[in-house]
This record gives structure tokens, sequence and C-alpha cells, in this order.
């Protein structure tokens, strides 16, 4: 159900079974010393990807590309603008509709405020725009959070290339992680805005990534794919 491996037929037969799509965000993104910069690309389609194996949904390429604010002036960092993202998601979810699409999970790895916010600005209007459009928005973070942090999770307030982000990427591209990163939880002075939040957050941390390990990963992903799964099968039933 990997949307970029199918042919047509494939799909023509898929659509029969299921409207549902996971449409994986992310970000090209600093993610401290040890990170790559897909990282919240990888997560978005790594769990869409393995929610598939479980439940029958279209999954497709990921968006590698997200809003950035506080982390644009590190290294590395590309981000496009809310309004871009907006229009982008917008296009998509009318293709996908046009191909018989009708229910959509936009899931980001990306939890920024401004990126979570315009793909729920897009996602309200698009409900209120096409008839019998179902669309639910969130990222990883919140399937983590639902029912509360899990116990085995150490570090308090840890967002990003900390001890969740740092666990998950051992689990699913451990080879793209080089060693660790310094704990780091950057103070900004609020609510003044600054030109660079580099000065403030030098080494783009947010976490303790030294808290990390496989085994926090994979329970992590096991986690955060369950939740996904049912939020599939609660969309596949929803209507107004």
């Amino acid at each position: 159900m990997l949307m970029e491996e199918m042919t047509m037929e494939d799909f023509e037969r898929a659509v029969k079974r299921t409207q549902t799509v996971l449409i994986p965000v992310g970000s090209l993104e600093e993610h401290g010393g040890h990170l790559p910069l897909a990282t919240d690309t990888v997560e978005a389609y790594e769990l869409a990807r393995r929610a598939a194996e479980v439940v029958d949904v279209f999954v497709s390429p990921p968006l590698p590309y997200g809003v950035l604010r506080s982390t644009r002036d590190h290294p590395g960092s590309v981000g496009i603008s809310a309004g871009t993202l907006r229009a982008v998601v917008r296009d998509i979810v009318h293709s996908l509709y046009r191909q018989g699409l009708r229910r959509f999970i936009l899931v980001s790895g990306h939890a920024g405020t401004i990126h979570i916010g315009a793909l729920r600005e897009i996602g309200e209007s698009l409900v209120e725009e096409i008839d019998g459009l179902v669309l639910a928005v969130l990222s990883i973070f919140d399937l983590v959070a639902e029912g509360g942090v899990p116990e085995w999770i150490e570090t308090e307030n840890d967002f990003h290339a900390g001890e969740l982000e740092t666990s998950a990427m051992l689990a699913v591209r451990p080879h793209l992680v080089k060693g660790t990163s310094k704990a780091e939880f950057p103070l900004f002075p609020e609510p003044i805005v600054v030109r660079s939040r580099r000065k403030y957050w030098p080494g783009g941390v947010w976490g303790d990534p030294g808290k990390a390990s496989p085994e926090k990963g994979r329970r992590l992903i096991e986690l955060c794919v369950g939740r996904l799964c049912d939020l599939i099968r609660r969309i596949d039933g929803f209507s107004e």
C-alpha cells in the first residue's frame, strides 16, 4: 500500500478496499550533531509504513519539507513557508480525493507550532470545502503523549533530538545515528522576538539524547504504531 511502489492497476484494486490514506509530513532540519537532517521525515514515514502492515491503508510518499522557526538558522535546516505547506497539502488532498480517497490522516514527524498550525488550518478549510471528506492532523509527539508519556521515558520536556527521537532513530535507522550530543534545554527570552534563536540554542538539542537506547526506540515505535492504527480504525468509521 506504499503508493510510490504501486501500479495504476494496484491502486485501482486497492481503492475498492479502502479509501483511507496516511500522508507523512517531515522536515529537513537540524537534529543536533548526531541525528540526520531528515529525522522527522524518516520517523513519520516509518510509522505510516508499519501501520500499513497492520491495517489496510494507503501510504503516500512523505512531504520532506516543513515550516521551521527555532531551527532555521542552524546548519542544514531548509524550510518552507506556512502558505506553501498549506498550498501543497491542499493540492495533494484534492488530487487524492479525485482518485477516490475520502479519509486522510496527516501524520507529522515535525511538531513545530507554526507547522502544525498550518496543517490544522488547511485541514479545517478542506473539510468545509469538500463534501464527504474526513481528515485528521497529528504529530508523532501527540501519539506519544496520548494517555500520558510512558514511564520508561526518563527525560522531562524532551522535544527535539533528545531521548525520544534518538531512541526512535536507533531502532529504525541505527546506521544514521552518529554517537550522541550533550543534553540541552534552551531558554529563550520570551516574549521577546529574537533575530537568531541559535544564539540561545547552540547545540540544536532539546532533551537528553544520552538516555536513548534501541530498546526504548522499539517500544516507542510499537506504541505509536498501535495508537496510529487505532486512529485509522476510528476514522474509517467516522461520519458527521
